[in-house]
């Protein structure tokens, strides 16, 4: 009898313990079945962190990919010197990590040459895109999302409660690049399907990083009767910001929530930036990091992502409801259902020649 309510009490205890081993694991998402080593993936920024737009979207996105997902993750600022790029991109590749992560064109012919050499690595570039089977490229639709901050840059400037109403915004970009002259080609149609009449002073910095110049050609603009300035220059475009807080005069910010980014630091330049056009790049490298997790990450092709899939939009805060009216909020919401529909097509710089985006620009320049 005794042995009998032995063997009962062991294989009752087997039985708990293969249930414990088998129904509950706190292995983290992320982690692979087999050697339980967790994902690595390296974010290669060819610039700094402090931008408080571009490149610190993309560490905040490897900030929720490592606590959300459980990867191993690792952000590399390579700086603008672009002697680096291509030595620290192989060193990347000769390592052990499974997925390198690149950005922006100015990495594109680098990532063209390296990925085909190492066929067992998966690469992501976004804001740009590489052919190749072991390459997963992301663009995006910010010429939706710059039409939306044309919209609500130009009722602001026709607004004189708000602003000199002399219907004449501006906006600063780095370069005179395809990728830039989207969000200008979007702004542009943006103002003038709202209000008609607007003039667009625009004007180019050279670099990303130079937030002097920024600032000067931004203050031009604001002398010429320049109400609000859009920018679309990263870690430069601060300049912009700068010459905003300093005339008291608005900006419009770029890529991620800048009123918000800068509210504790600067809560002045917080306070003129009425919104932002966003471009979510931590969104999408959540995206497809989780996506490779579960086997459906299509390397291979090109994704343009925007509004439906949370990559563009334009920043909807406490500061932009404190200075936009309530039409005018009505107004951006309207617009953005209709190109979501597709009742509003947005012209895209990637579908026009060089000449016909000068002679968009020229179209609008202040006389």
């Amino acid at each position: 009898m005794k042995k009998r309510i032995s063997l009962i009490l062991c294989l009752l205890l087997l039985s708990m313990a293969m249930f414990t081993a088998c129904g509950s694991s706190n292995e983290p998402a992320g982690q692979p079945e087999g050697d339980g080593e967790a994902l690595k993936v390296v974010c290669l920024l060819n610039g700094n962190l402090g931008d408080k737009s571009f490149f610190d979207s993309a560490n905040q996105g490897m900030k929720m990919i490592k606590e959300q997902l459980g990867v191993d993750t690792k952000v590399v600022e390579m700086g603008f010197d672009n002697t680096v790029w291509e030595s620290t991109l192989y060193e990347f590749a000769d390592s052990d990590y499974d997925v390198i992560i690149v950005g922006t064109y100015q990495m594109q012919e680098l990532l063209a040459k390296v990925a085909p050499e190492y066929p067992d690595k998966k690469f992501i570039i976004f804001d740009s895109e590489v052919e190749g089977d072991n390459v997963y490229s992301i663009t995006f639709k910010q010429n939706e999302a710059s039409y939306l901050a044309g919209a609500l840059a130009a009722m602001m400037a026709d607004d004189a409660s708000l602003t000199n109403g002399k219907n004449l915004i501006g906006a600063v970009s780095a370069m005179d690049i395809p990728v830039l002259n989207d969000f200008l080609v979007g702004y542009i149609q943006g103002a003038t399907d709202t209000v008609p009449d607007t003039k667009v002073a625009i004007s180019y910095i050279g670099d990303f990083a130079d937030t002097a110049r920024a600032k000067e050609l931004a203050t031009a603009q604001y002398n010429m009767g320049a109400s609000i300035c859009m920018h679309v220059a990263a870690q430069a475009g601060l300049g912009v910001i700068d010459a905003a807080k300093s005339l008291g005069t608005y900006a419009i910010g770029v890529d991620a929530d800048q009123a918000m980014a800068l509210s504790a630091d600067d809560p002045k330049a917080s306070a003129q930036i009425v919104t932002s056009v966003l471009k979510n790049i931590d969104q999408v490298l959540y995206r497809a990091i989780e996506k490779h997790l579960d086997g459906t990450l299509p390397y291979g092709t090109t994704e343009a992502l925007g509004m439906e899939e949370m990559a563009v939009g334009i920043a909807d805060n406490d500061i932009y409801r404190g200075i936009a009216t309530e039409e005018m909020i009505a107004k951006a919401a309207d617009l953005q259902a209709k190109i979501e529909s597709g009742d509003i097509k947005v012209k895209s710089a990637f579908e026009m020649s060089t000449e016909e985006i000068a002679a968009y620009k020229a179209s609008v320049e202040p006389k």
